[in-house]
């Protein structure tokens, strides 16, 4: 049955849209005559739109921080850099407690929004826009959460102008839109829950990097270096050894270290130490459903976090509890993840489900797998060109270092500790979240 609704033409012209997506029932609110509301825009010393230019992965330039660099609630890290002059860079360098806000991308991620906590030299992409409110009156941890409630994400997908397969808001729309305004005692609450989720992250990511030195020094890696040749050649016994004659499998950069591993260290392939691998079976992504589903894209950091269900079938992979799930299609074929907080997990055909014998911990392969061991091992084996693919004969032929069983268990029980502390991380922001949304079901009728 279809639904209509009648909107004035003066709450169009005060609103500045004509489009029946922005005047969506499930959008709408009316504040309470006690609650303080103001417009983003009020609230502002500085809203700025990016730095539009060519990155490198050279490390020339500054560091540039675009859209996928913005991960629950955070700016992570830039790995890209913009060449740019001292003028340029002093215009867009990023201070602390700076929000970026993405501006630009399918209409699912607009609007994505996240905080800047760590000192760094970098500024910023075009497709985002600085936003530095005035902490007398909203403080950016507050301003960051409430854009990322359930109610903030609502706002801003009301003011999207869809496009072509992406969503965009602009500045002027994001000043647009309204946030409620509570007293600074109840943002700094949510001040105090953002900044210990920060902390914590920051602990979860230093027992990783722990870990990740324990193995390099275990191995030597700490010392080892290479210099990059103009030039390469490989012996006719490598060739057949790895049976392809293309000449990236024998690039220096993909070879170097499964040579220093050969005649530095006692090592396993991967194929004797896996139980099963498995390929995934692409299915459509539900909202809701019996079993939790994963792609590629919900490899975060050390592990699966799922946001997708899809239903149960005959023809269904299933990874369990301490299973690796390995991307083997794609432009991110070598990224890694551990089945960490569910039992059970489908996923989907870009990725690999591997799952090992008692004879090696998965969190200490975990740690082989990220570590550039692991992974110019991935990039030597991909074939094809315009969609790589990485093929289970070849994720056999890996070489995994073996340390003493104490130095594995070592490692694994830091990655342990680190999958734990990011998760603590994760609940205190689901309490600002919380916090937030309890202040706004309180100020709307």
């Amino acid at each position: 049955m279809a639904v209509s609704t009648t909107i004035y033409c003066s709450a169009a012209f005060k609103e500045n849209r004509f489009s029946a997506e922005y005047f969506d029932p499930q959008y709408k609110f009316i504040p309470r005559n006690n609650s303080n509301w103001m417009r983003i825009g009020q609230t502002l010393k500085k809203c700025q739109y990016g730095i539009s230019i060519s990155m490198n992965e050279d490390s020339r330039g500054y560091p540039i921080f675009r859209m996928n660099e913005i991960d629950n609630c955070f700016a992570t890290k830039a790995v890209k850099y913009a060449n740019i002059s001292k003028k340029e860079f002093k215009d867009f360098r990023l201070n602390i407690n700076d929000v970026l806000f993405n501006r630009t991308n399918s209409f699912e991620f607009v609007g994505r929004t996240g905080i800047m906590k760590d000192p760094t030299n970098s500024v910023f992409a075009s497709y985002l826009i600085r936003v530095v409110p005035d902490p007398k009156i909203l403080l950016p941890e507050y301003l960051t959460i409430y854009l990322n409630t359930v109610f903030g994400i609502g706002q801003i997908k009301r003011r999207a102008m869809p496009s072509i397969n992406q969503a965009n808001v602009s500045a002027s729309e994001l000043k647009r839109i309204q946030i409620l305004i509570p007293s600074l005692s109840e943002q700094q609450k949510v001040s105090k829950f953002v900044n210990e989720s920060f902390a914590k992250k920051r602990i979860s990511q230093s027992i990783y990097t722990q870990a990740q030195k324990i193995l390099e020094q275990e191995l030597g890696l700490d010392k080892f270096k290479y210099e990059k040749p103009v030039g390469y050649e490989t012996s006719f016994s490598e060739v057949m050894d790895g049976r392809r004659i293309d000449s990236q499998c024998y690039k220096p950069d993909h070879v170097n270290y499964e040579k220093y591993l050969r005649q530095n260290s006692d090592y396993d392939y991967l194929r004797l130490l896996v139980k099963s691998a498995v390929k995934g079976k692409q299915m459509p992504a539900l909202p809701s459903g019996l079993i939790n589903y994963v792609s590629i894209k919900d490899i975060q950091g050390l592990e699966l976090i799922s946001e997708s269900f899809c239903n149960l079938s005959n023809d269904i992979r299933i990874a369990e509890k301490g299973s690796l799930l390995l991307a083997i299609t794609g432009a991110t074929i070598g990224k890694i993840g551990i089945v960490n907080r569910d039992d059970k997990l489908a996923f989907s055909g870009d990725l690999l489900g591997l799952e090992f014998k008692d004879v090696i911990d998965p969190h200490y392969l975990l740690t082989v797998m990220q570590s550039p061991i692991g992974q110019s091992q991935c990039n030597r084996w991909i074939t094809g060109s315009t969609n790589g693919h990485l093929a289970l004969k070849d994720v056999g032929k890996i070489v995994i270092p073996r340390l003493k069983k104490k130095k594995e268990k070592i490692i694994a029980e830091k990655i342990k500790g680190s999958l734990r502390t990011m998760q603590e991380s994760e609940k205190l922001l689901i309490k600002a979240k919380t916090h937030v949304e309890d202040l706004v079901e309180a100020a709307v009728e």
